[in-house]
């Protein structure tokens, strides 16, 4: 088996021994990602935010026991945000509920940010539509910018299915985005 390089390992051997600045390092590090593939994922800020906490939760308790070499660190934290994201929505499968939540527009200004808020609204609601498994492939290699083999192996299949599902998926969104304008226009 080849060792695994991760750039990340000192500094999870040293949150591991107990080092606040290590500590504070790997929040700095990993939670503006942790918490954009929880967003991707769920597409509630609230949840999202729970879900980046319990995931550097667990990065810290499993920091004393990393073997290194094995796996990256980043390919470890990210299957545990996706296993607790996917716990989250199997949960809200046991709910139904009759509309979806309103959402603000968090736009830079009415008059500027409205179309882009409601061009990101269906863009959001569309990847939400994509069946599980290729709205995983969409968010780990577009918005979470993973390699097509790090998401492969992350999701725990090949290199090609993986391929498959993110060009079904493109091609889903593609269709349910067909109205929307590439360009600003205006």
């Amino acid at each position: 088996m080849v060792a695994v390089v991760d750039p990340d390992e000192d500094l999870v051997r040293r949150v591991g021994q107990g080092d606040p600045a290590a500590s504070q390092a790997l929040v700095t590090r990993k939670l503006p990602r942790v918490l954009a593939l929880a967003q991707r994922m769920l597409g509630d800020a609230a949840e999202a935010e729970d879900v980046a906490q319990e995931t550097l939760l667990k990065a810290w308790r499993q920091a004393p026991r990393w073997t290194p070499g094995r796996a990256r660190f980043d390919t470890w934290l990210h299957r545990v945000a996706l296993n607790l994201c996917y716990d989250r929505l199997r949960r809200r499968r046991e709910i139904p509920t009759d509309a979806p939540p309103e959402r603000p527009d968090e736009g830079p200004a009415p008059d500027r940010g409205l179309l882009a808020a409601e061009t990101g609204a269906r863009v959001d609601a569309a990847l939400a539509g994509l069946p599980q498994r290729q709205r995983e492939a969409i968010v780990l290699c577009h918005y979470q910018e993973l390699s097509n083999i790090e998401a492969a192996a992350l999701m725990d299949i090949s290199v090609e299915a993986l391929e498959s599902l993110l060009s079904r998926g493109r091609r889903a969104l593609r269709h349910a985005l067909a109205d929307v304008s590439p360009k600003g226009d205006g």
